[in-house]
């Protein structure tokens, strides 16, 4: 008899924590018990080959709404070459909708609902040793062999430090992001959020959490990412743990935490201020900066708190923000989210993430659907079609607003050039939004362009505006040069003749792993330095200086 956990990734450097975490808790199994991790990029095909080449008696898939679609085909699919594997799956995609889920696909034997370690281990030893029922495993919806369905009474909560830890061997996770879980639950009640079901935060014992997180420090790894959905829930867990995390820094892994801002206490930030560059970074879920809707999505958020805050670890000058707004929301029209734009990209979050709304079964908001007006697509992701206040035409435009920020803003590539083109707008969102349009209008939308090109766009973008000062090549060339020693020089970079002698001499000083650039101004050229052997931890730009 063997078992089959499938997962299926949304990219390579992802790794499925839930199946290592099933796979943890029947140890004793051994390789009764394996598991495949596959990508959505690749073909169905190839992952169905590999299935049947595995002979599994039985096969559980780890469903959710990014890989929906391809297990779903995986699932009508492997019964023709495997028709005697029993096929289960799990995860929040099934989990919410398993007797549908049981409907739309017929050669599916059941569905674990919930928390699936202590599920999965009674279901384990139901097909490893043959004991016991699937009537009495808690938290089942299956097909019986009369072909009706059944449902078994919920699982209880798991007991966190029951859970295993899958690292014991973090070699076999290189070149991948490790996912690290603290906590479960969420005290929060955002309509929009399957952790908002969870409303019982239950935690990890801090003793067990530092044991763990010294395997990976040990190991180096380069970053360990928290799953927990508000870390900052305990004040007291939360300086214990930045403390510990300063106090035993490797000097390269960082961590990433999913936090409130609002709620950071004074110790915390004096915490946060002491840290190495590099060695945390915070995703913030500000969603709207519209305290109605706000309200009508169940959120608890202090606005004025969270910018505070926001301030004060940017003042720091150590930590990557990342910052979140979700267009689609309730009440919240085109010119409301221009003003939540504009308020979020004020605090100059190192990354500002423009999300749309997912309607998710299971939340309130998909109860709420009909009465908001959200029109949404019917198959994964869910994502927002329409609103009351937002036209499909605004979701177009905001969607063009998103390609653009991720490419202009997000990337860090183009720092010194926005800095300055954006003096001229009143609104940074308008800025964004010509540019989306500028794309669309000549066909460069369609079109996967080099970093080069996007210059060139941009450049094309301003002279059809007329903004033609020389400025704007010049923190061009200064923001290329400050990621990479370029092999050919940009076509509108300066013409460096008349300062050949003084660049060598400067180069026989400094060598061959840096780049002198001259910026030629009224008074006096300015000679700037970069340095690629010194990059910036948080934008990975080369240490600059002005030369004497």
């Amino acid at each position: 008899m063997k078992i089959l956990l499938a997962a299926v990734n949304a990219k390579y450097i992802h790794s499925n924590l839930a199946v290592y975490s099933l796979k943890g808790m029947v140890r004793a199994y051994g390789d009764r018990v394996e598991i495949g991790e596959y990508t959505i990029n690749q073909r169905a095909d190839e992952i169905l080959s590999d299935i049947y080449r595995k002979q599994p008696d039985v096969v559980a898939f780890s469903c959710y709404i990014w890989n929906r679609r391809i297990v779903g085909e995986l699932l009508r699919e492997l019964p023709k070459v495997l028709p005697e594997t029993s096929l289960w799956v799990g995860g929040p995609e099934a989990s919410y909708d398993a007797g549908g889920f049981l409907e739309e696909y017929p050669q599916l034997t059941g569905v674990m609902q919930g928390e699936g370690e202590q599920i999965f281990r009674e279901l384990a030893a139901y097909y490893i040793e043959e004991a016991g029922s699937l009537t009495g495993i808690c938290g089942l919806t299956f097909r019986g062999e009369d072909g009706e369905i059944y449902k078994t009474p919920p699982a209880p909560l798991m007991d966190m430090n029951s859970v295993p830890f899958v690292y014991e061997e973090p070699e076999r996770f290189q070149n991948k992001i490790i996912y690290y879980e603290s906590s479960r639950g969420c005290p929060f009640g955002c309509s929009y959020c399957l952790s908002s079901i969870d409303k019982q935060v239950r935690y990890r014992s801090l003793k067990l959490v530092k044991q763990e997180l010294s395997v990976l420090l040990e190991a180096r790894v380069s970053q360990v990412k928290f799953v927990d959905r508000t870390f900052n829930c305990s004040p007291f867990r939360t300086k214990e743990l930045w403390q510990w995390m300063l106090e035993h820094d490797n000097g390269i892994t960082n961590f990433h935490f999913e936090i409130a801002a609002d709620l950071l206490t004074e110790e915390e930030l004096d915490l946060m201020s002491r840290m190495r560059p590099g060695l945390i970074q915070l995703e913030i879920g500000v969603q709207s900066t519209n305290l109605d809707t706000v309200r009508k999505i169940d959120r608890t958020m202090d606005l004025e708190k969270l910018k505070k805050a926001a301030a004060r670890v940017k003042s720091f000058g150590n930590i990557h923000q990342h910052l979140d707004l979700i267009a689609g929301l309730p009440g919240e029209d085109l010119k409301s989210f221009q003003h939540s734009f504009d308020d979020v990209f004020s605090m100059r979050p190192e990354q500002l993430q423009l999300g749309f709304l997912k309607v998710l079964k299971g939340t309130k908001m998909h109860e709420k659907a009909l009465k908001y007006g959200i029109v949404y697509h019917e198959e994964p992701p869910y994502e927002v079609l329409r609103t009351k206040c937002l036209s499909y035409e605004d979701i177009l435009l905001l969607k063009g607003v998103e390609e653009m920020t991720e490419v202009y803003y997000n990337s860090r590539q183009f720092s010194r050039t926005l800095s300055e083109l954006l003096k001229r707008y009143e609104s940074p969102f308008d800025f964004f939004h010509e540019l989306a349009v500028y794309y669309e209008g000549k066909g460069y939308g369609a079109v996967s362009h080099s970093r080069m090109a996007r210059y060139e766009i941009l450049r094309e973008f301003l002279r059809e505006k007329g903004w033609t000062e020389r400025r704007y090549d010049q923190c061009m060339v200064y923001d290329l040069y400050a990621r990479e020693n370029l092999k050919s020089r940009p076509a509108f970079a300066e013409d460096l003749g008349a300062y050949k002698e003084r660049l060598k001499e400067y180069t026989r000083e400094y060598g061959r792993q840096v780049h002198i650039e001259v910026f030629e101004r009224e008074e006096a050229p300015v000679f700037v330095l970069f340095d690629y052997r010194r990059r910036n931890p948080l934008t990975n730009e080369a240490y600059t200086e002005v030369l004497k």
